[in-house]
């Protein structure tokens, strides 16, 4: 027990000291948490033996991180990320797969270890790079969503991979088993290992659907918080003890799990019960990765190893380039692209393991490849670093529009002073919008402050089809300009009668034209903000503050009916003042609207004289 307290003590004071001082610096947590275990470890001794067995109980911060980014995803968000997943994703998969593949056969290597080890180096680090994405706000960058899209398709790819890799196990290079069920996956033909593998993963996704809803819905009888965290934890360690039990990665079965239960209505109460222990538990794993650097076998081969790692980012970084190029990612964001991917990842770790456990790699290639992915995870925060210097350097090019990958059932187009209390307030309520804006600083901005935007014009059929115009409820356009919001209502009401627009109109004759272009509601800008106004000089006028609301409220009401009525007869080839039916109706509604206040008013006075008078 105090050995482990001086551990624990150890770890936590390390993260506390390197991580603020490595942020402050502006080289992120990540590098922070790794430095940290290269002090502790390899350079110190503090810690020794027991890292291994610690790195293992911290990649369940890589397992609920996996389960979280699930829980994003719903089965549609997926299909409509489709062609990015298949295309750029997989390409990145099977180009670096194949090209690392080649390389080693040229250098001699065996065709089944050269196709277990280029599986194993085209996967990179999803924890260190949507870690460092999220803290430089590049996440909503087209490099960012891009550099995700491809991160997303390794994880899933992770499945094919650790079903079909048993089928290259060769004779004679069989490794100790580790456990009841290493040996029982040992006796297995490929063939068989292949079938427990899609097994597991059909099970864990028949545990989504029909046993952990009813377990939500039986617990939440308790009303005991830590007994709903409870049973998040459970969720997951269930999950990954049977992916584990099979020899798979337990961070790929908890990550399906997470899309089953996407739609869930026990979906935010998960995330809420399950990030803070996620953060922890991943940047444990970060130090463990630096406290397990050989730095003996380092020190023996220094030279191979450092080229072996700079060589296998490299050969990743051209296939990322050219597919940056081929896919339409340009300037920076094809720099972010190809630099935040060219690591090996965590995943690599457990696909090593799992080749030597299935005779497919010898020891010594296995320990080289470890070393190798270690050292590409160590080197990718600086490389985020040669990102940022190359970023201030590139002059901007002229901006290209981002390419929407998400479809939600709110669109905003324009999010300037308008548009941004309105995408606040239907966000805070717990709806998704898909929001655009032709500003491209005023996207920037948004995304500094954790809003989700695209750049681009809200106008073009392209951009709005993305969006998912074809199956949103509720179109909401906020854009400045009054002739591009008439454009759009009208677009929109053209393909999309059912569709509800809500718009913002500059002045009364602009509402006439929106009203004609299809418009369900719409909003003068400073209509509501000059009847508070006029509400405010009633009650400081002697008028109480029930009175002025009522007036108010008849004035909005009244004034609304006039304006659809005034539209019937608005004519835009001819001026206000030269229509004469225009005029005769505004006359005759102005008299409505005032014979309507005075009576409101003038009522409970009549009533008090009567009353007055009978008494």
């Amino acid at each position: 027990m105090d050995a482990f307290l001086f551990q624990a003590t150890l770890y936590l004071l390390a993260m506390i000291v390197a991580v603020p001082i490595a942020s402050r610096l502006g080289l992120g947590s990540v590098l922070g948490y790794l430095l940290a275990g290269i002090v502790i470890g390899p350079v110190t001794g503090l810690v020794g033996s027991e890292v291994t067995d610690l790195q293992h109980f911290a990649e369940f911060g890589v397992v609920m991180m996996m389960f979280l980014i699930g829980l994003e995803l719903e089965p549609r968000a997926l299909w409509a990320m489709r062609h990015k997943l298949v295309g750029l994703g997989g390409l990145q998969v099977l180009g670096t797969l194949g090209l690392i593949a080649v390389l080693l056969l040229a250098f001699g290597a065996a065709w089944e270890v050269a196709l277990a080890a280029g599986t194993i180096l085209s996967l990179s680090s999803t924890a260190i790079v949507l870690q460092t994405l999220d803290e430089k706000h590049l996440m909503q960058t087209a490099g960012g969503r891009s550099a995700f899209a491809v991160l997303l398709t390794q994880d899933i790819a992770v499945i094919p991979m650790l079903a079909l890799l048993p089928l290259l196990a060769v004779a004679g290079l069989q490794a100790p088993a580790e456990g009841d069920h290493a040996a029982f996956l040992q006796s297995l033909p490929g063939w068989g290992v292949t079938l427990v593998t899609l097994a597991a993963v059909g099970a864990v996704i028949l545990a989504g659907h029909y046993l952990i809803r009813p377990a939500f819905h039986f617990v939440q009888g308790a009303k005991l918080r830590e007994i709903n965290t409870a049973l998040a934890l459970a969720i997951v360690v269930t999950i990954a003890s049977l992916m584990l039990l099979v020899g798979l990665s337990p961070a790929l079965g908890t990550f399906l799990a997470g899309v089953v239960l996407a739609n869930s209505e026990f979906r935010h109460e998960l995330e809420s019960d399950i990030a803070p222990f996620k953060g922890l538990l991943l940047g444990l794993f970060f130090i463990t990765v630096g406290a397990g650097i050989d730095m003996d076998l380092l020190l023996a081969q220094p030279v191979r190893l450092l080229a072996l790692t700079l060589g296998l980012m490299a050969v990743k970084g051209a296939v990322l380039f050219l597919l940056g190029t081929v896919f339409g990612v340009r300037g920076r964001d094809r720099w972010l692209f190809t630099l935040a991917l060219a690591q090996a990842g965590e995943f690599g770790f457990v696909l090593i393991s799992f080749t030597a456990q299935q005779r497919i790699l010898p020891e010594a290639t296995a320990q080289l490849l470890m070393m190798v992915v270690a050292l590409s995870m160590l080197l990718t925060p600086l490389v985020f670093i040669l990102y940022d210097q190359l970023s201030r350097r590139m002059t901007e090019e002229e901006p290209e529009a981002d390419e929407i990958d998400e479809a939600q059932p709110i669109i905003i187009a324009g999010i300037g002073r308008f548009g941004q209390v309105v995408n606040r307030m239907v966000t805070t309520t717990g709806l998704k919008t898909t929001v655009i804006d032709h500003d491209l600083n005023t996207i920037r901005l948004m995304r500094r402050f954790g809003f989700h935007g695209y750049f681009g014009d809200p106008t073009r059929p392209e951009l709005l089809k993305a969006a998912g115009i074809d199956s949103a409820k509720i179109l909401v356009v906020c854009l400045d300009e009054p002739a591009a919001t008439t454009e759009l209502v009208a677009y929109a009401r053209r393909i999309r009668p059912d569709l509800h627009i809500i718009a913002r109109a500059r002045d009364r004759v602009h509402v006439y034209a929106l009203y004609k272009a299809g418009a369900d509601d719409i909003v003068r800008e400073v209509f509501d903000s000059s009847l508070r106004a006029a509400r405010y000089v009633l009650e400081n006028s002697g008028l109480s503050e029930y009175e002025a609301a009522e007036a108010e409220r008849i004035f909005f009401k009244l004034d609304r009916a006039a304006v659809r009525r005034l539209a019937e007869v608005w004519d835009p080839a001819l001026p206000l003042e030269q229509n004469p039916a225009y005029i005769q109706r505004a006359q005759e509604l102005n008299r409505d609207l005032e014979a309507a206040l005075t009576e409101h008013f003038e009522a409970p006075k009549a009533a008090a004289a009567r009353e007055m008078a009978g008494e």
